[in-house]
């Protein structure tokens, strides 16, 4: 039995990983472009932050269980450094912990209990937000705006009243944000900034600045979630590099290169809340791995890495993913396909649509999922790791050449000319998502 969020065909037992390749129990390499789910911006078993980790590990540091340390008051300076809005900064282990807190926070700070998520959107395991992910539109129902869809749970075990503090828009839609808040007291809405779960589906000019003006016009607490798209659009984030301000951001994956660690940040006086005087009013936030050494070495060192000689790691990424884009451009214009390619900063999707979707229904409604699933097992079988489900994204790490890039492209053109000649020979199912 495997963790089940690992559980997908072909199945694979790998057994290593060095920069941008993985090996399998059977020895066969992959250029890896899954980054697992995208941390690994740096590529696997960075040696810069593996050796941070050894030396912290021979220093003799520990989990104390008690009291602070100082690389975590170094990575938390680093952090408020480098993120304009962000004042003050709590460490935790995942982005789902970091994610919960920060709807408890919001939920403190403004004595509301309802939320705004949004569809197609990932924002961690837990209650409030396992929910409508890829949700397919017959159970769904045709797009409305303004107006709300029903939530639709991702995993059992949901109470029914906690479901009714949620409530479900489209990203890309003020409208129904603003109808939402006008029925209901909404504590916080949470969204990526990027919706990065479903490809890559980038913000339309003027929502997020939106969202910022519906959140001070209703009170709620604005929350970007930057799992995913933090530190791979610069190190300030995705919300730095757009110019938003929101109320809490939430980081992970990149932050420390693949070692386990979150952060959660924001104004101070929302952070605040953690050690509020009055002890009905403080929010609890405990967890004893919050901050291991180990981890925040770890992030020490990508951040350092990502920093040094004003971003060189950056200039480079940028530079092998535009490379990247062009040529899967030219080869989807070869075959005469319609299709778009979405790209932010090194994350990546090849929608089999004629334009990049702007929100779930446009993605569920259009994007070929059948194709998509075949190439990816294509792909795979040639040495070229992309998530075997359709839509995930992929992505490129500085550890990549433009070799492996040159040897992915003429991949790519070969898998994808054996499942057009499949398609040809025997029409793939329709597959919804």
């Amino acid at each position: 039995m495997v963790s089940v969020n690992r559980a997908v065909e072909p199945s694979i037992v790998f057994v290593r990983a060095c920069g941008q390749y993985l090996w399998d129990a059977d020895g066969n390499r992959y250029i890896d472009y899954h980054a697992a789910f995208s941390p690994h911006l740096l590529g696997h078993n960075d040696p810069c932050v593996n050796e941070a980790v050894r030396r912290t590990l021979e220093s003799g540091a520990s989990l104390y269980g008690s009291g602070t340390t100082e690389l975590e008051g170094r990575l938390a300076e680093m952090i408020c450094e480098h993120i304009p809005f962000v004042d003050s900064v709590q460490f935790l282990n995942t982005g789902s912990e970091a994610t919960s807190q920060a709807i408890r926070l919001a939920r403190a700070v403004t004595g509301r209990d309802h939320i705004i998520v949004i569809q197609g959107g990932y924002n961690g395991w837990h209650d409030d937000v396992a929910c409508n992910l890829m949700t397919p539109l017959e159970r769904l129902g045709p797009r409305v705006s303004p107006g709300e869809y029903p939530f639709v749970p991702i995993s059992a075990g949901i109470p029914e009243e906690r479901r009714k503090l949620v409530h479900v828009v489209n990203f890309n839609d003020l409208a129904s944000v603003d109808y939402v808040c006008e029925k209901y007291p909404i504590a916080a809405l949470i969204t990526e900034p990027v919706l990065q779960n479903v490809g890559v589906i980038r913000p339309q000019a003027g929502y997020l600045e939106g969202l910022r003006e519906l959140a001070d016009k209703h009170g709620f607490v604005l929350i970007l979630d930057e799992v995913k798209t933090g530190f791979r659009n610069g190190v300030g984030g995705y919300a730095t590099a757009a110019g938003v301000r929101p109320d809490i951001a939430v980081y992970g994956k990149a932050i420390a290169n693949g070692y386990p660690i979150a952060a959660l940040g924001g104004r101070r006086e929302l952070m605040d809340y953690f050690v509020h005087p009055d002890p009905e009013r403080r929010v609890l936030l405990a967890g004893t791995y919050n901050a291991h050494p180990v981890p925040v070495a770890a992030a020490i060192a990508t951040i350092e890495r990502l920093t040094a000689d004003g971003g060189a790691v950056y200039r480079r990424l940028e530079a092998l993913s535009e490379q990247f884009e062009s040529g899967l451009r030219e080869a989807l214009e070869e075959f005469g396909l319609r299709a778009a390619v979405a790209r932010q900063a090194s994350a990546f999707c090849v929608y089999f649509m004629d334009h990049e979707p702007v929100d779930w229904h446009d993605l569920a409604g259009h994007h070929d999922y059948a194709l998509d699933e075949e190439l990816r097992r294509e792909l795979i079988q040639a040495g070229i790791y992309w998530f075997p489900v359709a839509t995930k994204q992929i992505s490129i790490s500085a550890a990549h050449t433009a070799g492996d890039l040159a040897e992915t492209l003429a991949a790519f053109r070969t898998c994808l000319e054996r499942c057009l000649e499949k398609r040809r020979a025997e029409p793939l199912p329709e597959k919804a998502p």
